[in-house]
C-alpha cells in the first residue's frame, strides 16, 4: 500500500485508512518493549487519537509510518518515565506509612536507649564523662575538646575511647 500523505490525514476516511494500514505495526513497536497488551493497545490509541486532534497543526515532513513509530518509541519510553516515577512514590508511600505505624513504638525504644545510655555516661569517671558529652552532647571535634579542657589530644582520644568501650560493654553491641 501507498504511504499515506499528510493531507489524507485530514479527512475521516484517510484517517481511518492510516489506521487501518498502521496500527498494527505501531502495537508491534510498542509489544516489543512493553510485556502488557493492554498498555501496549492504550499506547496505541493515544498515538492515533493525539494525532487525530492534531492533525490540522502538525507539519508533517516525513512520511507518515515514520511518524508513528517514532511516536510510539516516544510513548514507549514515556510510559517507562512514569512507571519509574510511581514507584519512587509508591516506596516513598509504603516508608512513611511504615514509619509512622512503628513510630510510637520507635519513640519509646528510642527513649529507653538514651535513658539508659545517660544513666550509663553518669557512671562514666569525671574526665571520661566530661570529654563524652562535649563530644556528643555539644558535638565538639577532639581538637576543640582538647583545647576547652587544655589537655593534649591523645588525651581526648584515650578518655572518649573508654567511655565508648564502657557504654558498648554495658550496652552489649557488637
Amino acid at each position: 500500500m501507498a504511504d499515506f500523505n499528510f493531507l489524507d490525514i485530514k479527512t475521516l476516511k484517510g484517517f481511518e485508512n492510516a489506521y487501518r494500514q498502521y496500527a498494527s505495526k505501531v502495537y508491534a513497536v510498542c509489544r516489543s518493549q512493553i510485556k502488557s497488551r493492554e498498555i501496549a493497545e492504550e499506547i496505541v490509541q493515544d498515538i492515533f487519537r493525539s494525532l487525530w486532534e492534531r492533525r490540522n497543526k502538525i507539519d508533517l515532513r516525513e512520511p507518515l509510518e515514520h511518524y508513528l513509530i517514532r511516536s510510539a518509541k516516544l510513548k514507549v519510553i514515556d510510559y517507562f518515565r512514569q512507571k519509574q516515577r510511581d514507584q519512587k512514590h509508591l516506596a516513598c508511600a509504603m516508608q512513611e506509612y511504615c514509619l509512622s505505624e512503628n513510630c510510637t513504638e520507635d519513640t519509646l525504644a528510642f527513649n529507653e536507649l538514651h535513658q539508659q545510655i545517660s544513666e550509663l555516661v553518669d557512671m562514666l569517671p569525671c574526665h571520661c564523662r566530661e570529654v563524652y558529652k562535649l563530644s556528643r552532647e555539644e558535638g565538639l571535634s577532639n581538637k576543640e575538646i582538647a583545647e576547652r579542657l587544655d589537655i593534649s589530644l591523645k588525651t581526648v582520644e584515650y578518655h572518649m575511647g573508654k567511655a565508648l568501650r564502657f557504654l558498648k560493654d554495658s550496652l552489649q553491641i557488637g
